[in-house]
C-alpha cells in the first residue's frame, strides 16, 4: 500500500509516549490515512494489532544512528507525504535522513517534555550537544508539535524559534477501550469493601516522577488517618524508595507492584490519584484519572498539570517538592473528593479522534486543515 504518513519512534514501551502513539496510530488510520510505524529492535512502541491500514516495518537496527541509513532506503522507496518522529535523538535522526533521501517528505518534530527542565538535570556535554542540535537541527522542521502551550513556550525560548511554529496538539488520551479496561476486574485486597483508601501514584520510578515527595507526605497524611499508598511502575529508584518508605515507618503501608499493563481498574478505584513530577510536557497518566472520575492532586510543575487542572479549579495544584503542600492536597480530596463528574468534563476534550485530526492537520495533510 502506499503510505500517507510514517512516524519514527524509540520509546520504552512503557511510557507516556507509548500509550500516546498506541492511541494515535488506530485513530488515524480510522480518518483514511495509511501509517507506517517504523521499528528499531529492542525499543517501543509495542502494538498488539495494527488496524487495517496500518503496518509496523523493522528498520533491522538496534540503535538510532544506525538506522539511519534503513530510513534513508525507505523515504525512498515508500515516499511517505509525512514524518512524525519523537523526541530529540529521533528527531535529529529524521531529519538527517529527509535530508540525505532527498524526498519532499514533510517532518513533524514532537517533543513530549518541557524542554529546559528536562535538559536541566543532565550532564553539562550532554546539555551542550542537545541544545545545539535543537537550535541547528530544528528549523529544518515542517512542524513542530508539543502536548501543551507551556512547552510550546519553553521549546520557542530554548530552541530560539518562533512560537507561531509550534503546534500545540492534545494528545490522544481518550478512547472507546479505556472504560472498558478499567472495568476489569481488580482482584487485590486494598481495593476490597471497607478497605482504608488507597492513594495512587503512576509512573516510571525515576527522580522525573519524583515519587519520594509522594512517599514523604504519605507518611503525613497516614500519622493522621488510615490510609495506604501504592505506586504502579517500574525504574532505577525502586530500592531506594523501598528503603525510604522503611525509614519513614510506612512500609506495611505502602505498595510497589511494579509495571501494570492494565493500570485503569487501580485509577478508576483509587480514592485519590496523586502526579508529583518534576517535569512533564503533559501528564498522560493525570489525564486517564481524571477521565476515570478519580479525584487528584498533582505539582504545579513545567507544563501541563496546571492546564488539565484548570488552575486548580479541579483538584489541588500544589508547588513542586512542598511536601506538606501535597500531604495537604491529599487530605483535601480524602475528605471532600472532587465530583467525578467534573473530574471527566475537565479533560473531554483530549479524545483521540480530536487527536487526531489535530496531528494531521498540524502534519500538512490539508483535508484536515
Amino acid at each position: 500500500m502506499s503510505t500517507d504518513l510514517a512516524i519514527f519512534a524509540a520509546t520504552s514501551g512503557h511510557s507516556g509516549v507509548d500509550r500516546v502513539l498506541r492511541n494515535l496510530v488506530p485513530a488515524i488510520a480510522r480518518l483514511g490515512v495509511t501509517v507506517d510505524v517504523l521499528g528499531i529492535e529492542g525499543h517501543g512502541p509495542r502494538f498488539e494489532q495494527l488496524p487495517e491500514g496500518a503496518r509496523h516495518l523493522p528498520l533491522g537496527a538496534h540503535h538510532v544512528n544506525s538506522a539511519i541509513p534503513a530510513l534513508v532506503r525507505y523515504l525512498r522507496r515508500e515516499r511517505p507525504q509525512a514524518m512524525l518522529s519523537d523526541k530529540d535523538r529521533v528527531n535529529r535522526a529524521a531529519l538527517l535522513a529527509r535530508a540525505l533521501a532527498r524526498v519532499p517528505t514533510r517532518v513533524g518534530l514532537r517533543q513530549g517534555t518541557t524542554v529546559s527542565i528536562n535538559l536541566a538535570s543532565r550532564g553539562a556535554m550532554d546539555r551542550w550537544v542537545q541544545t545545539r542540535s535543537m537550535r541547528w537541527f530544528y528549523p529544518a522542521a515542517d512542524a513542530l508539535l508539543v502536548p501543551s502551550a507551556g512547552a510550546a513556550d519553553d521549546l520557542a525560548a530554548f530552541a530560539r524559534l518562533p512560537r507561531e511554529r509550534i503546534h500545540v496538539v492534545p494528545s490522544p488520551i481518550l478512547t472507546d477501550a479505556l472504560q472498558a479496561r478499567a472495568a476489569e476486574l481488580l482482584d487485590h485486597p486494598w481495593f476490597a469493601e471497607g478497605a482504608p483508601p488507597v492513594i495512587l501514584g503512576v509512573g516510571e520510578l525515576s527522580e522525573r516522577k519524583d515519587f519520594a515527595t509522594l512517599l514523604r507526605a504519605f507518611a503525613l497524611v497516614r500519622a493522621a488517618r488510615p490510609c495506604r499508598l501504592m505506586i504502579l511502575g517500574e525504574g532505577r529508584r525502586r530500592g531506594e524508595l523501598e528503603r525510604f518508605a522503611a525509614e519513614l515507618g510506612v512500609a506495611e503501608d505502602v505498595a510497589l507492584p511494579g509495571f501494570v499493563a492494565n493500570p485503569y481498574p487501580y485509577m478508576a478505584r483509587a480514592a485519590v490519584f496523586a502526579l508529583c513530577s518534576r517535569w512533564e510536557g503533559m501528564p498522560v497518566v493525570l489525564i486517564e484519572a481524571l477521565a476515570l472520575g478519580a479525584p487528584s492532586v498533582a505539582c504545579d510543575c513545567p507544563s501541563g498539570p496546571r492546564e488539565v487542572l484548570a488552575g486548580g479549579t479541579v483538584g489541588p495544584l500544589v508547588p513542586v517538592g512542598d511536601v506538606a503542600a501535597l500531604a495537604d492536597g491529599l487530605c483535601r480530596q480524602l475528605d471532600q473528593p472532587v465530583p467525578a463528574a467534573q473530574s471527566r468534563a475537565a479533560v473531554a476534550g483530549y479524545s483521540d479522534s480530536a487527536s487526531a485530526r489535530a496531528y494531521l492537520a498540524a502534519l500538512g495533510f490539508k483535508a484536515f486543515q
